[in-house]
């Protein structure tokens, strides 16, 4: 059996349609990438100038981007460190051999914070994306000879020596007809402000024009357009920013956002990895899905993206905000993200910071926690639903709020007199209302009885009370209208029936016949004489089944359309019943059992259309 050995050869005649196709999923991805060279060439000038290694002045490095739209080119330059002739055929020539990183191997002692952006040596060669030509000329700080590169595309090059008055790189990208957009100012100012608003370099793009003086002595100023802030809040230390200063930020990274933040954690962590970023608690508004991806992902303050679906934990992706770090990737496969091994690592630390600041917050200021309360709530419970150990941290400060607008922990749930406990296995039964307006009756019947009902009323709510259920021992919620309160909650001293079993099975069928719904199954209890003659509930597993799989409860999406079903309670100790079973008037017992029906769907928000109007009309006929 013979063997063979060697190399896999690259066929370069092939290479430049991948790069211009297949190298990035986004084509305006190019300026991000040389710009960050060109912020990486400044940076390691500047770095260079404090061993001793390069002499020249580091004062005022900058990139600058300008538009030709009359000769159809991109340049961007920079002052800083520049590149010789061999250095160019090097790191130019040879596809993919990284420049920064062999820089970052040379200084590996030294250079931890110089700033170097670049690893992969492929951001040049993303140019060509747009592209039909592209010319380097570069001068180097450690020579007076100038080179100037060009290349259209193909592996034919040109490399000669130019003149070049100052140090540092510019790059001219001589725009393809398939990316004419790109020649456009608008157009660059998006990209600039999206991928380079916080590079750590000065970027000018254009200049602006402001007023100075007033009435005859006023005059217009041009100033260059710096459009990056290259020392952001997050870079700073925590001590040093005071609560404005955070705010202000957040006015910067959204500008259009008019409501101010709840509050804010700054991450500022060293080890075991690299991580530094700021994040805000905005208020949440009803659509949920709206407020997903305000979280920027950046990568030694450049900017990676803003799906963070798979980095940050899916339940923090409603906070707003930014992430940094130089263990984030910077490559060309962004969904690689998602299974590198370092940012699993970040994902779960982002989600200990969150779960510390929240318990810090709720023991040293439990007032102000709960005066943020509802507008963070749904945020928790998605994170206690969606991730384990955050669950048993939340537990400590999630809050229940009571019908009398008191706050309550599980633990001083338990403690509350007014959660009765069953006769059976002493589980506490915890009553809820998720819609307090809807609900009102069914809330005063309980408070009458002196049972106290929490607010639960956000739209993961059922799927919420099923993980803290089957979590917790012996605790149970029931919504305060999914029983009849006598019912639901077991008494020893229960209310005797004024009727015998023969009569109540009488009204049943009665009352069963004048229904004739299957969806309403009708019960006969015996309750206090003052509560209402007809009531409806719902099981509270049936109706819990159902919402959640009406807001993507898994499984039970395979388990078809839940029909609604609901139970027709009727008070055996109320006077109508004694009066249906008495009256012998056929039309009078109907009218009457109508009524009564009518009333509870009434009550239920479940009289519409044409049941409501009659109901409407008979109503004023009696008048």
């Amino acid at each position: 059996m013979s063997t063979a050995t060697g190399k896999i050869n690259v066929t370069t005649e092939n290479l430049f349609p991948i790069i211009k196709k297949f190298l990035y999923s986004d084509h305006d991805i190019f300026l991000r990438e040389l710009v960050a060279n060109a912020v990486d060439a400044c940076s390691k000038v500047k770095f260079l100038s404090t061993t001793g290694e390069s002499t020249g002045s580091i004062e005022n490095l900058r990139v600058d981007v300008s538009i030709d739209k009359d000769a159809k080119t991109i340049t961007i330059s920079d002052n800083g460190l520049g590149m010789t002739m061999e250095e160019v055929e090097k790191y130019i020539n040879q596809v993919a051999f990284s420049g920064a990183k062999e820089f970052m191997t040379q200084y590996e002692e030294k250079a931890e914070d110089a700033g170097i952006i670049g690893n992969f040596g492929l951001g040049f060669y993303s140019s060509f994306m747009v592209s039909d030509k592209v010319e380097i000329f570069t001068k180097s700080y450690k020579s007076d000879k100038a080179s100037h590169w060009s290349c259209e595309g193909n592996p034919e090059i040109t490399l000669v020596e130019t003149e070049k008055e100052t140090r540092g790189t510019d790059i001219v990208l001589h725009i393809a007809e398939d990316s004419v957009e790109f020649l456009e100012d608008s157009k660059i100012t998006e990209l600039l402000n999206k991928y380079c608003k916080f590079l750590p370099i000065e970027i000018k793009f254009g200049t602006t024009t402001k007023e100075e003086g007033e009435g005859d002595d006023a005059v217009q100023v041009i100033e260059d357009n710096i459009i990056n802030n290259p020392n952001p809040a997050w870079v700073k230390s925590p001590s040093s920013l005071e609560d404005e200063d955070y705010k202000a930020f957040y006015k910067e990274l959204y500008p259009m956002q008019f409501e101010e933040p709840l509050f804010h954690i700054h991450l500022n962590v060293d080890f075991p990895f690299n991580l530094t970023g700021i994040l805000y608690f905005p208020k949440i508004k009803s659509n949920l899905e709206m407020q997903r991806n305000k979280i920027q992902l950046y990568c030694k303050q450049v900017f990676v993206t803003d799906s963070v679906e798979g980095i940050v934990p899916d339940f923090l992706t409603f906070l707003h905000g930014v992430i940094d770090s130089p263990d984030i990737p910077l490559n060309v496969s962004r969904s690689y993200l998602q299974s590198d091994g370092n940012v699993k690592k970040i994902s779960s630390h982002i989600t200990k910071k969150v779960a510390d600041k929240l318990d810090e917050m709720f023991r040293k200021d439990r007032d102000g926690f709960e005066a943020k309360w509802e507008d963070i709530k749904v945020i928790i419970e998605y994170g206690m639903l969606s991730d384990e150990k955050f669950y048993k941290k939340a537990q400590k400060f999630f809050l229940y709020k009571s019908i009398s607008g008191k706050y309550f922990t599980l633990a001083e749930l338990r403690e509350n007199t007014k959660i009765t406990q069953t006769d059976k296995d002493d589980t506490l039964i915890v009553l809820y209302s998720n819609d307090a307006t809807a609900q009102y009756s069914y809330i005063e019947e309980a408070k009458e009885k002196g049972y106290d009902v929490v607010i639960l009323d956000s739209p993961i709510v059922s799927h919420f009370i099923q993980k803290v259920e089957t979590t917790e021992e012996k605790l149970r919620f029931a919504r305060v209208d999914a029983d009849t309160m006598d019912n639901l909650i077991k008494k020893t001293d229960e209310i005797p029936s004024l009727l015998t079993s023969e009569q109540e099975e009488k009204l049943k069928t009665v009352v069963e016949e004048k229904v004739a719904d299957k969806s309403f199954v009708v019960q006969i209890e015996s309750r206090d004489s003052k509560a209402t003659p007809f009531v409806l509930t719902q099981t509270e597993f049936m109706r819990r089944m159902k919402e959640m799989q009406a807001t993507g409860g898994g499984g039970m999406m395979m388990m078809g359309d839940m029909p609604d079903s609901y139970n027709l309670v009727i008070n055996a100790n109320h006077e109508l019943a004694a009066r249906i079973l008495n009256e012998e008037d056929a039309d009078a017992k109907s009218a009457m059992i109508e009524k009564a029906f009518y009333l509870a769907k009434l009550s239920k928000n479940l009289l519409t259309g044409e049941e409501l109007a009659n109901f409407v009309k008979k109503g004023f006929s009696n008048l």
